[in-house]
């Protein structure tokens, strides 16, 4: 059973990924949960599936710290 993403940890990923990929990030994660996915990690493709989420949503004034 997999484990729910912490969202502070999916937050702070996606946060980095934006600050050092900017419009490339979604495609970084996505990238990233591929890999986890092929290696049968479903904790971690949780956490990437968070990550993901969070930077389609796009983050709001309360997210930014």
């Amino acid at each position: 059973m997999a484990v729910a993403p912490d969202n502070t940890s999916a937050r702070d990923a996606a946060m980095a990924l934006m600050s050092q990929y900017g419009e490339d990030a979604e495609v970084i994660a996505t990238l990233r949960a591929a890999e986890v996915a092929a290696m049968g990690d479903v904790d971690a493709l949780a956490h990437w599936d968070a990550v993901i989420a969070f930077i389609e949503s796009g983050p709001d004034s309360a997210n930014l710290n």
